[in-house]
């Protein structure tokens, strides 16, 4: 093992690393807060050709020499990375070509590797003492923090050969880097700068979204609570959010080559139930997420082809031991789910063609704003955030809105305000 510390054991590790695979586990001062509310303490890094040549590379640690900041900005290879979360290691890392571990296991298994279990008695005993204090990992001493990173990188390598889900690349290269994206640009409120931290690595596929105490994926729209959120830019600035109109009916509908006509989705539901819209719509997702009553599937041409989808998904499911998400081919396979029956099996893959379609439209979109100052700050399950300036204007909104829309597929409310609280329907104006 190696600590990092003079120049020639820095360009000794840098034609190392530059010259084989290797596996990372990153250290930050602070684990109670985001990768970019603290600094990087030092960097584990295991050679993977003989699994023997080991490096620490101290940047803020009270052991060692620390190396500048700007040694990060020389670390890069042609070779395969590998790390346990490769969101978190990109907020502290810009590196390509790296393989998230965890998500290779969480596809194969669909539980999140037990990374957050391993730990030494050195870690919990400084958590324990120095509960509540600031950047422990820097006085916690090296030698621990390497026994641990060992432990991590012995769990890594279980996943780093082994068999690999066709959906793995899409989800590798796409799904991650669009979270990373969205958490980067942050969320200004009244009080400063806050992050949100995804995570995709949930039961349904859904990815869950909440730190430092806010459920970002579930902000409250009636409490006040959206009036903090505000835009970065000031006077200059404003938010505006898309929010899909009947997404899931229409995702379905995709699905199953059910053509809804143009206009309200739950209007043209209402026409079967004989009822008005309010009760449409409640009927609609009562209906969707739970029985089809047999008068519907005899009178609704839409619910008859979701009962056949659900009948062919259950069945295809129980005799494959395994089903496929609709969008990037996920496996989801019998053996990782308990208590399953055909209406749970299809929430849990209408889930997914959510998921997958907001990574879809995102992979699309993000290219096409990286030129702008506005950005997109929040993905919820059906809806998007933009903090929007001035300057990229009303064409920049219509550009986004047509993107998102997927060319008019799934229409969106366009909403727009000085905080997230107080927004105004401006869909009519577009």
């Amino acid at each position: 093992m190696v600590i990092v510390e003079s120049q020639k054991e820095w360009d000794r590790f840098l034609t190392e690393f530059k010259s084989e695979s290797s596996v990372i586990v990153p250290v930050q001062c602070d684990d109670n807060k985001h990768p970019l509310a603290t600094n990087l303490c030092l960097l584990y890094i295991r050679m993977l050709n003989d699994g023997i040549e080991e490096y620490v590379l101290p940047f803020r640690h009270s052991d060692a020499m620390n190396l500048k900041k700007k040694y990060l900005y020389q670390i890069n290879t042609p070779h395969k990375v590998f790390t346990y979360d490769k969101k978190k290691l990109l907020h502290l890392l810009h590196l390509e070509n790296i393989d998230d571990v965890q998500m290779k296991n969480y596809l194969d298994k669909n539980v999140p590797m037990p990374i957050d279990e391993l730990t030494t008695n050195a870690h919990e005993h400084f958590n324990r003492v120095y509960w509540g204090k600031a950047n422990i990992n820097c006085i916690i001493p090296i030698m621990k923090h390497l026994e641990r990173c060992r432990l991590v990188v012995d769990e890594v390598k279980k996943c780093v050969f082994g068999k690999i889900q066709d959906s793995f690349s899409t989800y590798n290269n796409d799904v991650i880097p669009n979270l990373y994206n969205i958490e980067k640009n942050g969320l200004q409120t009244t009080d400063g700068m806050v992050y949100s931290e995804y995570n995709p690595y949930t039961s349904t596929g859904r990815p869950s979204n909440r730190f430092g105490g806010i459920n970002f994926a579930a902000l409250n729209k009636k409490d006040g609570s959206r009036k903090k959120f505000i835009s970065r830019y000031g006077k200059d600035g404003m938010l505006i959010e898309m929010d899909y109109d009947a997404y899931h009916l229409r995702l379905i509908g995709n699905v199953i080559g059910y053509d809804f006509p143009k206009g309200s989705v739950h209007k043209h539901m209402s026409k079967y139930y004989k009822v008005g819209y309010d009760e449409a719509k409640s009927l609609s997702f009562q209906y969707l997420y739970g029985h089809i009553p047999e008068d519907v599937l005899k009178n609704n041409p839409f619910f008859k082809k979701v009962q056949v989808y659900i009948n062919d998904t259950w069945n295809s499911y129980k005799s494959n031991n395994f089903v496929e998400s609709d969008i990037y081919n996920k496996r989801i396979y019998k053996s990782n789910l308990s208590d399953m029956n055909k209406n749970k099996l299809f929430n849990y893959l209408i889930q997914l063609m959510e998921t997958e379609n907001n990574m879809r439209v995102l992979t699309k979109l993000l290219p096409k704003i990286e030129g702008y100052k506005s950005k997109i700050i929040l993905y919820s399950y059906d809806s998007f955030l933009f903090d929007v300036h001035k300057d990229d204007g009303m064409e920049f909104v219509k550009m986004v809105k047509a993107v998102v829309e997927s060319r008019g597929k799934y229409p969106v409310r366009v909403s727009t305000g000085l905080n997230y609280h107080e927004m105004e329907d401006i869909t009519e104006k577009l």
